[in-house]
């Protein structure tokens, strides 16, 4: 009794997973092929600068999330009064040293209200986080949208784009905010006591950073555009008569993702650093509102009588804003095509 034997696939130079088929070399050894996002993360994970960077980013995106959770558990809510903990006859400043810190209250409380600073940090925290990557998932998406029309269209729409972008650009970014945010705010009262929601007030912080950064992303996606449009992948999804949204979004928009990832992870430390600014100087979230710029602000009345307050969330604003910036910096070196490959 014979065996048929079966016929070998042929060689399609991929697996049935998609990943690229390995390559025997003469020497034995396997060749697999790597697109460039698996390229991307190998370099990642092999800069340690950037994986400590990536660590401390989750921590504290964690922490945001789990923020209820945390506040449960500790007893305290972040507009909670502890009024045992404050001393009346010294000014309400907390009871012992290092600003109130124990086992009930673990970053101690603010000075004069009573609130509790671990949660005030931790639902800071939230705000901060989500003021910054809304913002810059705004700014992105207009940006890239601008920079795609600018970049193909060329002629007056390219014109009128780019000069709206110098306009832009040219702008005192954070003064025409703290300018802008009270009136917007004003104009949106929501109440009879003439107070602004404050999911309203956050949208309000939203709009008006990423109004000002989205020129950035366009003016670096109109001229990637600008020299991808003339390729050839390009004439000939025009010989096929592809339609111009088929050109744009499914032959360009995959090209540009590098660079735009690039922008987006050094756009969200920017968009948090202006939100505290902008809280710290009156014109963002207001108290009893959890916010690391407002806690900035009170904190500097009490930075002779309780040094803590005023360190605990300046210390970690400096944590989180310089991991963000590390982590956009080794992306963009990861992605960078010119980086020595490892």
């Amino acid at each position: 009794m014979t065996t048929q034997q079966q016929p070998m696939p042929a060689d399609t130079g991929t697996t049935q997973a998609g990943e690229p088929s390995p390559h025997p070399r003469s020497d034995g050894t396997v060749i697999t092929g790597r697109s460039p996002a698996r390229m991307a993360w190998r370099r990642i994970r092999r800069d340690k600068v950037t994986m400590i960077a990536f660590v401390v980013t989750v921590l504290f995106i964690v922490i945001a999330l789990v923020a209820p959770v945390l506040t449960a558990v500790t007893g305290w809510g972040p507009v909670t009064p502890d009024n045992k903990a404050i001393n009346p006859d010294t000014g309400n400043q907390p009871y012992g040293s290092l600003g109130g810190i124990s086992l009930n209250h673990l970053l101690g409380v603010e000075p004069g209200t009573g609130f509790d600073l671990f949660a005030r940090i931790v639902y800071g925290l939230r705000t901060s986080l989500f003021v910054g990557f809304a913002s810059a998932v705004l700014s992105t998406v207009v940006g890239v949208v601008a920079g795609l029309a600018a970049g193909y269209s060329g002629g007056w729409v390219d014109s009128l784009l780019s000069r709206i972008m110098d306009v832009m650009l040219a702008f005192p970014q954070l003064l025409f905010i703290i300018a802008l945010t009270p009136v917007i705010q004003n104009a949106l009262q929501t109440d009879s006591h003439g107070g602004t929601n404050e999911n309203l007030r956050l949208l309000v912080l939203v709009v008006n950073i990423a109004a000002f950064a989205w020129a950035y992303t366009a003016r670096l996606v109109r001229g990637q555009v600008l020299s991808l449009r003339e390729r050839e992948f390009v004439d000939a999804a025009r010989i096929m008569s592809a339609g111009r949204w088929h050109i744009l979004f499914r032959q360009l928009l995959p090209n540009l993702w590098a660079p735009v990832l690039i922008s987006f992870a050094l756009a969200v430390p920017q968009n948090i650093t202006t939100e505290a600014a902008l809280s710290y100087l009156g014109v963002g979230v207001i108290p009893p509102a959890a916010d690391w710029g407002s806690l900035l602000s009170d904190a500097s009345e009490f930075f002779l009588q309780d040094p803590m307050y005023l360190f605990i969330p300046g210390v970690l604003l400096l944590l989180l804003v310089l991991a963000l910036n590390l982590l956009g910096d080794g992306v963009r070196d990861a992605l960078d095509p010119r980086a020595n490959r490892s």
